[in-house]
């Protein structure tokens, strides 16, 4: 059977699958929460759920409580995948530059698969909520979805030759991400009303097995077998020395202008994805929160809206591409989520809420583009080091992000749950600030063409 290089239906499952449960699983803890907190059935009716507004109200007390106990409880259970996340990610994406590239494709969907069958038991035996902590732990010893995504951009990296190509690439997975994510949040209010959350945990398990049979027997590897036959004979000691040397000689042998540029992108992806997720992170209690009081489908609608927050970003960078170098591009994403969460913090109507979408237009182009940027600056042969580096930086930033703004929200909610997406603006002077000492260095394009010779002819990253 001839297998094929396309990995995109790959990448469109997993997230596909990943974003539709992702706001049921929150939605699933905050309705088990309530029910505890009031003994009786969660009460949601055709246009909203049932949130107290009056401040005076004991009921608005136990509302805030259920608030801070779900915000808590998401932190915790997001710290408990971190550390098996992180070890794996590392380990495997590092690796698949000698191993290939599918085992970080197929670990992470196995380990999706496994986490939705326990959710899936959890929500129709009605089970212990605690059963997640351990379900999540599992699931990150597969390595979750930093390890996926590690894999799939140094696969597209191996395709691409063209350094034009590589940033378009890249951007058209991001975009892929995006409408996704929206496709999955719109469906899965319709979806969670008429199946519940059982068979929506279900339909997710379904796709992950779809997934790994792709991947298994009808998608191929970007390394070579004889390469990869070759480093199988190597003792898993000696295969593991040679993981971490990967990343270590990334810095160690490389010039002192490439280590700098290296090590400067990577701080201001992290801080900018901290920021990110951090914020957007809490867009579901927020809106489940007075005044809005959103119940499933409305929640449903607006990730779906979200879309066209992906679809405007990735004809951002495609346009923007052809006029500007890559650092002004990532300083537009940048504003323009500024400018988005600001109107999100005071945000107290649905169609306000809905609009918060207008100024983030472009907030998603500065994460594809520094991917880029610092796919440009390595060597072939170091895709894989460089992608693992950012696959450990997003689960290190994601679960320091996550707990740091879910106590945050749960500290604050009680008197201004706007607050923390003030916070996530403000943070964003950190990456500006290390995007202008880039500019003011006098970094440009043709001093980092010399950083890979004969492999970048031209890189326009940053200008002077």
């Amino acid at each position: 059977m001839r297998k094929v290089f396309f990995v995109e239906p790959v990448i469109f499952i997993y997230m596909f699958a990943s974003y539709l449960t992702s706001p049921v699983v929150q939605q699933f803890i905050y309705r088990r929460l309530w029910e505890e907190e009031y003994n009786s059935t969660f009460i949601s009716s055709s246009n909203t759920s049932y949130c107290e507004q009056n401040k005076s109200s004991p009921a608005y007390i136990k509302q805030k409580g259920v608030q801070e106990k779900t915000s808590l409880f998401n932190m915790q259970l997001d710290l408990t995948g971190a550390v098996p996340s992180l070890i794996v990610a590392f380990i495997i994406v590092a690796n698949s530059d000698r191993q290939g590239r599918k085992r970080s494709l197929v670990l992470p969907s196995m380990g999706a698969l496994i986490a939705d069958i326990f959710r899936t038991l959890i929500s129709y035996f009605s089970l212990s909520l605690s059963i997640l902590f351990a379900v999540t732990f599992i699931s990150g010893l597969f390595g979750s979805m930093a390890t996926f995504l590690g894999g799939g951009f140094a696969y597209i990296a191996d395709l691409c030759h063209d350094e034009k190509q590589k940033t378009t690439r890249i951007a058209v997975v991001d975009l892929i991400f995006g409408v996704v994510s929206g496709l999955a949040g719109l469906s899965s209010g319709y979806i969670l009303r008429e199946i519940g959350f059982t068979w929506t945990f279900v339909t997710a398990s379904l796709l992950h097995v779809v997934n790994i049979i792709y991947i298994i027997f009808f998608l191929e590897d970007t390394v070579s077998i004889s390469e990869t036959q070759q480093q199988a004979q190597v003792s898993y000691k000696e295969l593991l020395k040679e993981t971490f040397s990967g990343v270590y000689m990334l810095f160690k042998t490389a010039p002192s202008k490439k280590r700098i540029l290296i090590i400067v992108l990577l701080f201001t992806f992290m801080t900018y994805l901290f920021t990110v997720f951090g914020g957007s992170s809490l867009f579901t209690l927020y809106e489940l929160d007075e005044p809005l009081c959103w119940n499933e489908v409305y929640i449903g609608y607006g990730a779906a809206a979200f879309t066209s927050v992906s679809l405007t970003s990735f004809l951002g960078v495609y346009f923007f591409s052809k006029c500007l170098k890559d650092i002004y591009i990532v300083f537009i994403g940048i504003f323009s989520y500024i400018g988005g969460i600001i109107m999100a913090a005071f945000a107290k109507t649905t169609l306000l809420m809905f609009l918060v979408r207008v100024p983030s237009l472009f907030c998603l182009m500065p994460v594809p583009v520094l991917r880029s940027m610092l796919s440009k600056v390595v060597f072939a042969s170091e895709q894989g080091a460089v992608f693992a580096c950012i696959a450990c930086l997003e689960v290190v930033t994601g679960t320091i992000s996550l707990s740091v703004f879910n106590v945050l929200y749960a500290a604050t909610v009680a008197w201004f749950s706007g607050f923390s997406f003030l916070l996530s603006a403000g943070l964003c002077l950190i990456p500006l600030s290390a995007l202008c000492w880039l500019l003011c260095t006098s970094w440009n394009g043709e001093d980092l063409a010399l950083l890979v010779p004969d492999e970048v002819s031209s890189i326009d990253s940053v200008d002077s």
